[in-house]
């Protein structure tokens, strides 16, 4: 059984059957879990010859290979549902970026807009000097010029940019060095630059063949097990909590006029909004009383702090001192819409002051504790805030999260989370 696991993981792969590109469409899809079921079956048949396994029942392996093949189809014909189910949503859409503004650019991104469920988001055109617009696609489409595409991936989160006209082929070679900078996959329309795809196989963006020209390295192994942790972590302290919880939201209810929960809208992985919960902590309507406490602000650039903030309650300082109000975000973990480790989620007016290395921050889940919380959190310096949260996008790893959940625990323990 191990063994053809392990067969069926290895050619499943090689089929694209991990990869982060949508398939074009679910018969396909399922063909290839077909084939790579079969595939495995034979490769086990083989193993089990060549180390004369008689003793094992030929009728035993076919009932595996036949039972793992319904089992798989049905696994990914609910998991397809599921997340045709999240596009319609608008969520784990790809950020579709197109250069190109001739007809056939207008009629891809057409298809991409009306077709949601192809796992794709049109974020606009970029066009190259000279070439010619067509009349169909309006100037609020077009994003800038292909020397602006290093500011317009970062700025629109683009996960891929689609040719669509042929571009020099010179160009073409700095714009796939820029795209291993910035981690984002680079399709062509096929028969552009058969030179760059000639043992590359043809893909479908819908109904449109491309061919790729960059294909970033996927963390696929990585994010699973960061979203498994996540799931069950947050789960067993929504479980071992829910007393304190209960106790806490008495308290705050008992304590001042408002909600027990203080819900205000986030912004998460590459801009999506999202309520983030907490424990109330402040006097109700505290927001309406921020502006005037600008000038006692203790934080640079877009953040806000002040020491002994009249709007926050007895209580509030207890929760705050020991980050017992955020404690309700462990829904949000359990969502979906945040991690235990990341950048701390910002609010929009502060992503509407953001330059364009700040947007960096923005291309992973929001967590509850991150670099920031643990080494910097009583710094002033908006810069350091940044950098600190940059470097975790940048060199994230199973165990730096790990260190940094240790090191979260130390700074509960000692209640200097205020």
């Amino acid at each position: 059984v191990s063994w053809f696991v392990l067969a069926y993981i290895l050619v499943a792969r090689r089929y694209g059957l991990y990869a982060l590109v949508p398939a074009a469409a679910g018969t396909h899809e399922l063909r290839l879990v077909i084939q790579s079921s079969l595939t495995a079956g034979l490769l086990l048949c083989g193993t089990l010859y060549m180390f004369h396994a008689v003793g094992i029942s030929r009728i035993l392996i076919m009932l595996l290979v036949g039972t793992a093949t319904v089992t798989l189809c049905i696994r990914r014909a609910f998991w397809r549902y599921a997340r045709y189910r999240q596009y319609e949503q608008g969520i784990e859409l790809r950020n579709v970026m197109i250069l190109g503004t001739n007809q056939l650019g207008y009629a891809l991104s057409r298809h991409i807009r009306d077709y949601r469920r192809l796992g794709y988001r049109f974020v606009g055109f970029v066009i190259a000097p000279g070439s010619p617009v067509s009349g169909e696609i309006s100037s609020d489409q077009i994003l800038g010029g292909v020397d602006k595409i290093r500011h317009l991936a970062r700025q629109h989160f683009v996960d891929e940019l689609v040719i669509a006209e042929f571009y020099p082929t010179e160009s073409v070679i700095r714009l796939v060095q820029d795209a291993r900078e910035l981690d984002i996959d680079v399709r062509a329309i096929s028969g552009y630059y058969g030179e760059f795809s000639t043992n590359a196989p043809v893909e479908y963006l819908g109904i449109f063949p491309v061919a790729p020209l960059h294909r970033r390295e996927p963390r696929v192994i990585g994010l699973f097990c960061k979203r498994v942790v996540d799931t069950v972590l947050s789960l067993l302290a929504l479980i071992f909590t829910a007393p304190l919880m209960l106790a806490i939201a008495i308290a705050v209810k008992l304590e001042s006029e408002g909600p027990i929960l203080y819900v205000s809208d986030r912004i998460g992985k590459r801009g999506r909004v999202f309520p983030c919960f907490k424990f109330r902590t402040m006097v109700n309507h505290a927001e309406k009383l921020k502006k005037d406490l600008t000038a006692l602000n203790e934080r640079d650039g877009v953040l806000f702090k002040v020491s002994n903030d009249p709007r926050v309650t007895p209580l509030g300082r207890i929760l705050r001192k020991y980050s017992l109000d955020e404690l309700p975000q462990f829904i949000n973990v359990l969502r979906g819409e945040m991690s235990i480790v990341g950048p701390r989620p910002p609010i929009a007016s502060e992503v509407e002051k953001y330059e364009l290395e700040h947007f960096r921050r923005l291309e992973v889940l929001p967590g509850l504790t991150g670099l920031w919380q643990v080494q910097a959190r009583h710094d002033p310096s908006f810069a350091k805030y940044i950098a600190l949260d940059t470097a975790y996008v940048e060199n994230w790893s199973f165990w730096l999260d790990l260190r940094i959940l240790i090191q979260t625990a130390n700074v509960v323990v000692r209640g200097t989370g205020a």
